[in-house]
């Protein structure tokens, strides 16, 4: 019934207390008829504490510096999918009648750490053992994972950075995103080499943000806006970290298990979701996730970026936000500031006209930790009219 956002990007002067408080103001001023943060009645908050600033007990003093009531508050850490865990807690508290209003955040402050420091806290969600000893990035496993994926489907290398154009594109429409400059495909393809054959146009960017949306069981819901959006169905699982140890490294099991059990539960497929929300942390992660959630069979999810499927004007939009990659990914807020894009574009208030989805339908996220060791898929459904 609301949802509220920080800009993403560097912010100097500004500490995870500070985001979170902007982001619970802006969600609070997005409930049509009001709602007074004393009758929430529980918190749930997602981040993986970069940097260290404040490992224990986050939620507790980002809510007692907003002021919340002495409400139970729950920290959630699944890596780079902690803010969609945070979601799946609070939906899952409101089901069993527990609570019938509740709020959900992510947050992450991680432009203060230097370029060794952020790597570091980047990949802490691989294998320690097997994969960060042995000097393996973030953006290493990713590389592998596309090196394989061009050698077994044929998928020439233009086509990742067609995926960083289309999501530049889009978040140079987004007041809210990191990177608002569009980018041509001669600039995507000479960027400098990060991990082979990723460059850095290919690699999201370490940003600071925060993002809250409310959550209310429908009745309650209905009390206070008239355009409320409905979580048709949603699911998660999980893998094992060390990519040596998967069935595949060019599919995520965590993201088919979890793209499953939300259809399932939502009663739809695939074919019903008229735009998605996809973590696209490294411009590979999107074409698998094609894949995995079953916009396209094994090996044909970088077709869609080659027919223009996925563009804001094709057939299945993906990432009018500018996703990760443009848009920003303060880990722990990248799940809730998903669902707070599909907030407003299933309320027809994009922010600007040319992002804004034209046509009925259901609203997806996906969101992942790491390279795939846990993922979460939400489905949406808009109100009357849309």
């Amino acid at each position: 019934m609301g949802a509220g956002q920080t800009p993403y990007g560097d912010h100097p002067t500004l500490g995870i207390k500070e985001m979170f408080n902007a982001a619970l103001g802006d969600a609070m001023q997005s409930v049509d008829r009001g709602v007074d943060p004393r009758e929430i009645q529980a918190a749930y908050v997602g981040t993986l504490g970069s940097g260290g600033f404040q490992i224990g007990q986050p939620g507790a003093l980002v809510a007692g510096y907003a002021g919340l009531p002495p409400i139970p508050v729950y920290h959630l850490e699944n890596a780079c999918a902690s803010g969609g865990f945070a979601l799946l807690a609070g939906v899952t508290a409101i089901l069993s009648g527990l609570y019938d209003l509740v709020l959900v955040a992510g947050m992450e402050k991680m432009t203060d750490l230097s370029s060794a420091a952020a790597k570091y806290w980047l990949g802490v969600s691989g294998d320690t053992e097997f994969e960060r000893l042995a000097g393996l990035t973030f953006a290493g496993l990713f590389a592998l994972t596309a090196q394989r994926y061009m050698l077994d489907y044929g998928m020439p290398r233009e086509t990742l950075s067609r995926v960083a154009v289309k999501n530049h594109r889009n978040g140079a429409l987004n007041p809210k995103a990191h990177l608002r400059r569009a980018i041509s495909l001669e600039r995507a393809l000479a960027g400098p080499p990060v991990a082979h054959p990723l460059n850095v146009f290919d690699c999201c960017p370490i940003s600071d943000g925060a993002a809250v949306v409310l959550l209310a069981s429908e009745e309650r819901a209905r009390s206070l806006t008239d355009a409320p959006v409905f979580l048709r169905g949603f699911g998660s699982g999980s893998d094992h970290l060390a990519l040596h140890s998967r069935d595949s490294v060019t599919s995520l099991r965590a993201s088919r298990k979890a793209a499953e059990d939300a259809y399932r539960m939502a009663g739809v497929g695939p074919g019903d979701v008229a735009f998605a929300e996809v973590h696209d942390c490294f411009t590979i992660a999107e074409i698998v996730a094609y894949e995995d959630l079953g916009f396209a069979q094994p090996g044909q999810g970088w077709r869609l970026i080659e027919e223009g499927a996925t563009t804001a004007e094709g057939r299945l939009p993906v990432n009018l936000s500018g996703g990760l990659k443009a848009k920003g990914h303060p880990l722990g807020a990248t799940g809730v500031g998903q669902a707070y894009e599909v907030f407003n574009q299933l309320r027809g208030e994009a922010q600007a006209p040319e992002r804004q989805v034209r046509r009925g339908g259901l609203a997806l996220t996906h969101n992942i930790g790491g390279i795939g060791g846990t993922a979460v898929v939400c489905i949406y459904e808009g109100g009357e009219g849309w």
